[in-house]
């Protein structure tokens, strides 16, 4: 069977024969069913959905009459048994891909996910297949149910967005004649509708039609004050703009940075350096773990570079194809299909002027950007590019700084010390922002100290703490962050995916890594304090340990000093999950104890042993093996470097 409700409520068979299934309530109740197909629908809903505020008397005895005749249509159709009945009411037992309401749903919400990933062939396949179930207004012939307004108005919505989303991968594919001659109506029909009403802006610009363009916009401006008493939207006006420009590239690539809406704490030595370094590097790139703040630093950067910059981010792309035309089009050339032209069309705007780029997230196509900056440095004397990467671009003429995680103050710091220090202060500013009236001081310092020294002082894991403190305060901040992850799950909704959880930023880069890199990264979770390389061979069994270090290190996964590897706390929790997920945690917790008691065989002096591994080093083998654990697990890591206060773990001992 096939439902649908994009028309008239109806029912066919497989073969395309319509089925009879009755008068109006039972139509009715039927599209409540399939609104909800799979669902179970409870009975003071289905009540509420068909009688509305004027329920028959005996209101249940109504609605089962309603379900035997849908039954029975269903029954005579050869379709006995899918009007199923529990205690929590009815449910329609089908697929809701055999509901044209859920399959249009669906092939709109996969098109417009193709049009964010930039991949407008396939938005124009997807939302064309979703025009395509669309056979008309919706609940055409039970319009005046009580449910049907609300459905009627969410279904009308997701066509009208569709239409929208088609319309603007067109436009990115160079087909401004499909869009003049499809928007118009849509226009007409839904005057308020800014974001149709730009598009087809657009759509005339593109075809030469600039003074029609210019009085759609001002038709729209004068309807919007008049019905609404508002002002044109950002994208209506960013698209009037762009057209008196005339489109010109020296009118449209001036200084394209977004603008922040958070104050820059911090980091001044590292902005003056980025500075000086794009005085005498035409090739900048900021490295360092994911949350280390490389974008911000990068757009603070460019705002303080005199002459032309664009920023340029390459989170969204999938396909390293798609790295020079977003570069053509965010110079302000004009979007088109034709991939091949788009590196020799930056060429030729590029050619003869001065530019700084900023290309923010190269490293999940790093290869291609590496070979598209490369080329564009080689034929553009007057551009430089700051880039931002969890590793190297690694091409001749980089110049790389590592952005490191913001200093906390030792525990035994003056309290002022400890107040001043940059992670404290973001956090401050922040949790201030997140709660009105909250300050740092004498009788909080300590907890936000602890917070900010166990989430590495990374920037955005201090933000998503603080802005928890809009519904839980600090001491439970501070209590719950041995499950971080949990506890940070509620970020900016509108930031990029994997930057809105402290889980999505590490996956991100963790998915990033080859399988073998996965391997070494989840066992070396174990050394809370860090490790040589001879002692993660030994404990992790791997050969290749040195190689696999040196590539996590090239990753941002782990930090190397003076010969020792080591991980930053969060990275730490995270791949230790994912050795508990493989179960290899016993493991690698015998394989600690044995190389514990190893080197206590080597006649080391028991006084020259913290305790923990003085208790390693006892006669029970199972005193040794639960010492060898100590070093896995949740929080036994604490930042390294002279900034914050250092305790002796198991791990640093057994690695000396």
């Amino acid at each position: 069977m096939q439902f649908g409700i994009l028309g008239q409520v109806e029912v066919r068979r497989t073969d395309g024969t319509p089925v009879a299934v009755g008068g109006p309530q039972v139509r009715s109740l039927l599209a409540v069913l399939v609104s909800e197909a799979g669902r179970v629908v409870s009975r003071d809903r289905l009540i509420d959905d068909l009688y509305g505020q004027e329920p028959p008397g005996d209101a249940g005895h109504a609605l089962q009459s309603q379900v035997s005749r849908l039954r029975r249509a269903l029954r005579a159709a050869g379709a006995d048994g899918l009007v199923e009945s529990s205690a929590a009411g009815y449910r329609l037992a089908v697929d809701p891909d055999l509901v044209d309401m859920h399959r249009f749903l669906r092939l709109a919400e996969e098109g417009r996910t193709a049009l964010g990933d930039r991949d407008f062939p396939a938005a124009v396949a997807l939302l064309d297949q979703a025009a395509g179930v669309w056979r008309g207004a919706a609940l055409a012939d039970v319009r005046e149910a009580p449910f049907a307004a609300a459905v009627v108005a969410r279904l009308t919505e997701a066509w009208l967005a569709a239409q929208e989303d088609r319309a603007e991968a067109a436009l990115a594919l160079g087909d401004h004649r499909g869009v003049v001659a499809t928007l118009p109506e849509l226009v007409a029909a839904h005057p308020l509708r800014e974001r149709a009403r730009a598009l087809l802006m657009r759509g005339l610009y593109a075809g030469g039609r600039q003074a029609q363009a210019l009085e759609l916009f001002e038709q729209g401006r004068q309807l919007l004050a008049d019905e609404l008493g508002a002002d044109p939207s950002a994208e209506l006006t960013q698209a009037h703009l762009t057209i008196l420009r005339a489109g010109t590239v020296a009118a449209a690539a001036v200084r394209r940075l977004p603008a922040q809406l958070t104050s820059f704490i911090g980091r001044d030595d590292e902005l003056a350096q980025v500075a000086s370094l794009l005085t005498r590097a035409r090739l900048v790139t900021l490295t360092g773990p994911g949350g280390t703040g490389k974008t911000r630093l990068a757009m603070e950067a460019g705002t303080r570079v005199r002459g032309e910059v664009c920023f340029v981010d390459l989170s969204p792309l999938v396909d390293g194809a798609q790295v020079a035309p977003e570069i053509a089009v965010t110079l302000g050339g004009r979007a088109s299909g034709d991939h091949d032209d788009a590196e020799a069309r930056v060429r030729a705007m590029l050619a003869d002027r001065p530019q700084l780029i900023i290309l923010d997230n190269c490293e999940h196509l790093i290869l291609d950007v590496a070979r598209v900056v490369h080329r564009l440095l080689r034929d553009c004397p007057g551009l430089r590019v700051l880039a931002t990467s969890r590793e190297a671009l690694r091409i001749t003429g980089e110049t790389v700084l590592a952005v490191g995680q913001l200093p906390v103050a030792a525990t035994e710091a003056t309290l002022a010390d400890q107040l001043g220090c940059t992670a404290v202060r973001l956090f401050a500013d922040r949790a201030a922002a997140a709660r009105p009236g909250f300050t740092v001081d004498a009788g909080t310092i300590a907890a936000v100290r602890r917070i900010c020294e166990r989430l590495d002082g990374l920037p955005l894991a201090l933000e998503l703490a603080a802005a928890r403190l809009r519904t839980i305060d600090i001491g439970e901040i501070d209590a719950r962050l041995a499950d971080r992850f949990r506890l940070l799950a509620r970020g900016d909704r509108t930031a990029d995916p994997r930057h809105q959880t402290l889980r999505a930023v590490v996956e991100w880069s963790w998915e990033l890594l080859e399988p073998p890199e996965r391997l070494l990264a989840r066992r070396f979770a174990v050394f809370a304090g860090g490790a040589t390389a001879a002692l993660v061979a030994s404990v992790c069994e791997l050969d290749d340990a040195d190689e696999l270090l040196d590539s996590l290190a090239d990753k941002s996964l782990v930090e190397v000093h003076n010969g020792r590897y080591r991980m930053l706390e969060t990275i730490r929790a995270y791949g230790f999950a994912r050795l508990t997920e493989a179960g290899e945690r016993d493991q690698l917790q015998r394989a600690i104890a044995v190389f514990l008691d190893r080197a206590g065989r080597a006649g080391r002096s028991a006084a020259a042993w913290p305790r923990a591994a003085r208790l390693a080093g006892a006669a029970d083998g199972r005193a040794r093996q639960r010492a060898g654990g100590a070093a896995l697990g949740g929080e036994h890591g604490s930042r390294t470097g002279t900034a914050v206060h250092r305790r002796p773990r198991l791990a640093l001992v057994a690695a000396r």
